[in-house]
């Protein structure tokens, strides 16, 4: 059984979950403004960018060529949950609706953000962003007609999204598949 918290402690997880929950906002707004460096200055300064490195520099080179592909862009957070490992360091899941004007389209997509955070020197960060997708269409189009990746920037990447939530492959396990295809569009 876990202790209960101090008072100390509930105050600052409060504190610290509405900190956390403005770093979704503040992406999504250093995005569409594209103001760079506030959009790296989000993350911890050792970030891991993969085969690109690590640290602030590193993520810079690589969101600013990838904002230059759409012109306007709307990121709007939907619901964020956080689930905290320890007084430093937590967990969240977050929805947001992107929208992206790329030439003659204006592409929705249906994004979750799998995060993970961590606070340094008394303020909280990411350290890395899981992006995965429901769909992605023009706003004239419906989901899933042709495919649920209807951006031709993005026609090589499948959505990952409902499947990668491991419940939703337990709820449907049992439902014979000429029922499931009955009520989706997945090929």
């Amino acid at each position: 059984m876990t202790p209960a918290l101090s008072l100390e402690e509930r105050l600052d997880r409060v504190e610290s979950q509405l900190a956390i929950q403005q770093l979704p906002a503040r992406y999504a707004v250093a995005v569409d403004s594209r103001n760079i460096d506030a959009w790296v200055a989000l993350f911890v300064d050792d970030v891991d960018c993969g085969k690109r490195g690590r640290g602030r520099e590193a993520l810079k080179q690589f969101i600013a060529p990838a904002v230059r592909t759409f012109y306007r862009s709307v990121h709007q957070i939907c619901g964020h949950v956080v689930d905290f490992k320890d007084a430093d360091h937590a967990t969240g899941t977050v929805y947001c609706r992107a929208e992206h004007e790329d030439g003659d389209l204006w592409v929705a997509m249906a994004i979750v953000y799998f995060d993970e955070y961590a606070r340094r020197d008394g303020k909280w960060y990411f350290v890395r962003r899981r992006e995965k997708h429901w769909y992605s269409t023009d706003a004239l189009a419906r989901p899933g007609e042709g495919s649920f990746q209807n951006w031709p920037r993005w026609r090589d990447r499948k959505p990952e999204l409902p499947h990668a939530f491991p419940s939703w492959t337990q709820f449907w396990a049992a439902t014979p598949e000429d029922e499931l295809r009955a009520l989706s569009r997945d090929p």
